[in-house]
């Protein structure tokens, strides 16, 4: 057997990123800037095409364009893939053919209907973050089907786009490996040169760039930090519900708006936030509905204190006529707007969320932010109020809640029927 050398000596990340890769299938890898990854990419490719025993392999890395692909990767894919004898480089195609009827060819996203008809052994996608939503699973994916090919994704973040969603959706299955890799614990770059960037960087480009925050590019962010942390920390992943626990729902409730409900499990300290649901221009007849549907044993109902304002039409509170139809509400006291969000902050560190059932619910969290005012070089005190005001008000309820529980057991002022049975809670 011939020895090959290339000349390429992988650093201890990056040798331990190809040892970790070779054992699964796909692989998500955030990383920073600088990192080396594209070096690592063409490497990872030139070893498998070299060892691979199926016949006329076929591997692809692709960039969001074909000018990109060429400008970063193919100076890499010549100067390692010369060392390999015999192999054959095609400018005009951006292709090596190695003696063993390899091919490796760099590709550009830009046209994903011209990739359709390939087919491959092995690919990686780099910068996924800026590439169409529809390339892997429309394209990519159906085109390692027959040879049961891999793929690794790398890039740096770009908020929650489908490569956050890839890497959201992988972490902890069997078959994918994820990692992310910070500059700040690489050592790749060292101190002098990070605080160099970081001094003409923003806050938010330098961490997005160099920190790998999924949450950067949404300045004023209110929740975003703990966020990152409730990520990085595996707070963010599957949520069972607990036939054991009670359930405790926690409303916004919209007048011709939006209402935004989030579901709760309280275990010790820790708050399980199982499911969220969402849904604008509709009565209570409707959510009262959602509750029933959602088959939970319910514990406690909580609304913010505009629950008890009387309709001008009926004369009711809505929470006299919630009452009618089964939702005992409790009302949450009524606290300033600053102090609700410093709660809600406070309560992130306890929170495990499910990843699906909470995804729109998170997505409110994460864009719930303060416009910045140019003028005075600061963020304004008020948040904006947009489409994720609603689920970020709820989570604010349910942290104000929590916190003065002792205080809202107070019942409705009214008659109860002796009749009455509440949704899901037994009196």
């Amino acid at each position: 057997m011939t020895e090959i050398h290339i000349p390429y000596s992988p650093r201890p990340l990056q040798r331990k990123l190809h040892d970790a890769l070779r054992d699964k299938r796909w692989g998500v890898v955030v990383c920073h800037r600088r990192f080396g990854k594209t070096v690592m990419a063409i490497n990872h490719l030139l070893r498998d095409a070299i060892l691979t025993d199926k016949t006329n392999p076929r591997y692809a890395y692709i960039a969001p364009t074909y000018r990109q692909a060429k400008n970063v990767a193919w100076d890499y894919l010549k100067q390692f893939g010369g060392a390999i004898p015999m192999a054959r480089f095609h400018e005009t195609e951006l292709r090596c053919d190695l003696p063993n009827g390899a091919r490796i060819q760099l590709l550009g996203a830009e046209n994903p209907d011209s990739l359709r008809g390939i087919y491959l052994d092995g690919a990686v996608l780099d910068e996924m973050a800026d590439m169409p939503e529809s390339l892997f699973p429309e394209i990519i994916r159906p085109a390692l089907s027959d040879r049961k090919g891999w793929s690794v994704f790398i890039g740096t973040p770009r908020g929650h786009n489908a490569f956050f969603e890839l890497y959201e959706a992988a972490t902890g299955q069997q078959d994918w490996f994820t990692q992310v890799y910070k500059a700040s614990e690489t050592g790749i770059l060292d101190e002098e040169e990070l605080s160099a960037a970081q001094a003409m960087m923003s806050n938010d480009q330098f961490q997005q760039e160099f920190e790998c925050s999924w949450v950067a590019n949404v300045p004023g962010a209110i929740f975003g930090k703990e966020l990152q942390e409730s990520q990085e920390k595996g707070r963010i992943t599957e949520i069972p519900y607990d036939e054991g626990y009670r359930v405790d729902t926690w409303w916004d409730l919209g007048v011709g708006d939006s209402t935004a409900v989030w579901f709760t499990q309280s275990i010790g300290r820790a708050i399980y936030v199982i499911d969220f649901y969402e849904n604008r221009n509709e009565g209570l007849p409707h959510y009262a509905g959602v509750l029933q549907q959602k088959g939970y044993l319910y514990g406690t109902h909580n609304a913010p204190h505009d629950i008890e304002v009387r309709e001008l039409g009926s004369g009711k509170s809505r929470r006299e006529i919630a009452y009618d139809l089964g939702i005992n509400f409790r009302v949450v006291p009524k606290l300033p707007l600053e102090d609700g969000i410093h709660a809600a902050q406070l309560l992130l560190a306890r929170c495990s969320f499910d990843r699906s059932k909470c995804k729109e619910g998170l997505e409110c969290l994460r864009h719930y932010h303060r416009a910045y005012n140019e003028k005075a070089r600061s963020f304004r005190a008020t948040p904006v109020h947009d489409w994720s005001s609603h689920g970020a008000d709820a989570f604010r309820y349910l942290a104000v809640g929590l916190r003065e529980s002792r205080q809202y057991e107070r019942p409705p002022q009214m008659i109860a029927d002796s009749n009455y049975n509440p949704l899901g809670v037994s009196l």
